[in-house]
């Protein structure tokens, strides 16, 4: 098992770092004191997901049913309830390390690596993400990985700034089942997707190049929904977040 990383790497300044050891949090408290000066449990409850916004609240963020942390780890308890799918966008507090980003939070250009699992589960899926602090997309890009639906593979996705989407994406082989470590890698005109130490390959078209902050955005029902018994876990052991010098 890989240990969280500590220090500076070079070209980059490490800002942030959590491996959940200040405490356990029961399922509804996340982040509670142990934590909420490090973490933001992210979108409040109800608020509709992604697949969500277009379906009228069939699937939506709902973090007091969703997080917890026990031994050491951030856990998700992907289930439903009353036929609405629920995930969770837990973001972490990474002190503003440039003087650009007008805001805590952000970074222009940045590194992240995190230690994480995840059940089998189809119609559920993870979208860790740079989402830009401008929230205007396409024109401002988007950054995911890991991404895909936790039945299936792990992909990075650069998305362009530009007026209309399109991305670059680059696939693995490994699957969400075992312990694995994403690294983005978002520097001027170049996206980096490295899997367990392993490059999947890198962007350089139109790379985003405003401030973006990060969020581990967990939802369901892109492009289906799953089954109504489907349950189980998406566990982060820990993330490590560096700005680039």
């Amino acid at each position: 098992m890989q240990s969280l990383p500590v220090g500076d790497l070079p070209g980059w300044k490490q800002v942030f770092t959590e491996d959940f050891t200040q405490g356990d949090v029961p399922l509804g408290a996340f982040p509670g004191p142990a934590y909420q000066g490090r973490w933001s449990a992210g979108y409040k409850d109800g608020t509709p997901d992604t697949a969500g916004q277009a379906s009228g609240g069939k699937s939506g963020y709902y973090p007091s049913r969703v997080l917890s942390v026990s031994n050491g780890v951030l856990d998700w308890f992907m289930h439903s309830e009353n036929g609405v799918f629920m995930g969770a966008a837990p973001t972490p507090r990474i002190p503003n390390a440039s003087t650009a980003p007008p805001r805590a939070n952000s970074l222009l250009y940045g590194r992240v690596s995190v230690r994480f699992r995840a059940d089998s589960l189809a119609g559920y899926k993870t979208a860790w993400l740079f989402w830009p602090d401008s929230g205007v997309w396409p024109r401002d890009g988007e950054i995911d990985f890991p991404e895909g639906q936790l039945s299936d593979i792990i992909y990075g996705a650069a998305h362009y700034a530009a007026p209309q989407d399109g991305f670059d994406k680059f696939d693995s082989t490994s699957t969400f089942t075992s312990w694995h470590i994403a690294t983005t890698e978002w520097s001027p005109g170049r996206v980096e997707f490295l899997l367990d130490g392993r490059s999947l390959g890198a962007s350089t078209t139109l790379v985003p190049s405003t401030p973006m902050h990060y969020i581990l955005q967990t939802e369901a029902c892109l492009p289906a929904c799953p089954a109504p018994q489907t349950q189980g876990h998406v566990q982060l052991d820990w993330i490590a977040v560096w700005s680039r010098l």
